[in-house]
């Protein structure tokens, strides 16, 4: 009897575990807006380096879908636009194959999309963590012009990475700390940070997430799509991110 008696409590729990599973497909979009401190060097034909500094906004887009099945990872896609530029008043040096000599321009465009697999390791209402793989591919160009020569360079191959995601919240309060992490594995001083705190919003159907921050990208390649550079954004950000 009480084995008959167990055997139909599982059955019942393992039925409202699935048809509570069956419903649990959850979705998040988010932007951020980030005002970056730029510092880049970029090589010439020659290996030597050219350095200069911007101060620009930047700005990433995100959408993620999350689901029940096991072992099938969760997917994340973000957008990154990320640009800097200045004008070399005496530029000396060959770039691409041709001579540039005086007042120059350089537009060094990062711009790239993450596509993220990851697996819910925690997930409660004070600590969540991810853990997953992303491949980072760049959609960029490096860009020198002088007056009526503009030399281009498409900076468009990919980075294979490591990605890891946590978030502590302070249950009743809304409030939570968030950090997420980019390493990449094929180029090794690439890494893409951030950290923050967030307030959360619950509501009927959407709930809101208010987040600020300090973000960092670091792009130091040597031969990346035939270009070798240093280059790092780092600031602070404000976002806002839906989950429905």
């Amino acid at each position: 009897m009480k084995k008959t008696l167990l055997a139909t409590a599982v059955v019942g729990l393992l039925s409202v575990s699935s048809a509570h599973a069956a419903t649990v497909l959850g979705f998040k979009v988010g932007a951020d807006y980030w005002q970056a401190d730029t510092t880049n060097a970029f090589n010439d034909d020659s290996g030597v380096a050219h350095s200069f500094n911007d101060d620009s906004s930047q700005g990433s887009l995100w959408i993620a879908v999350e689901h029940p099945l096991p072992f099938v990872p969760n997917v994340k896609i973000r957008e990154n636009r990320l640009e800097s530029s200045t004008s070399l008043a005496n530029a000396d040096f060959n770039f691409n194959g041709h001579n540039f000599t005086g007042a120059t321009s350089v537009t060094n465009d990062l711009s790239n999309t993450d596509f993220v697999l990851y697996y819910e390791i925690l997930d409660n209402d004070l600590v969540s963590v991810d853990l997953g793989a992303a491949y980072k591919l760049m959609s960029g160009s490096l860009r020198v012009a002088d007056a009526g020569h503009p030399e281009e360079v498409d900076i468009d191959s990919g980075i294979v990475m490591g990605y890891a995601s946590a978030q502590v919240g302070m249950i009743g309060l809304g409030l939570f700390g968030f950090a997420d992490v980019m390493l990449g594995i094929d180029e090794s001083n690439v890494y893409d940070y951030g950290a923050g705190l967030g307030w959360q919003f619950d509501g009927l159907a959407v709930d809101t997430s208010i987040r600020v921050g300090y973000r960092e990208f670091n792009f130091d390649v040597s031969n990346f799509s035939g270009v070798s550079q240093n280059t790092d954004f780092s600031g602070a950000f404000a976002g806002v991110e839906l989950v429905f």
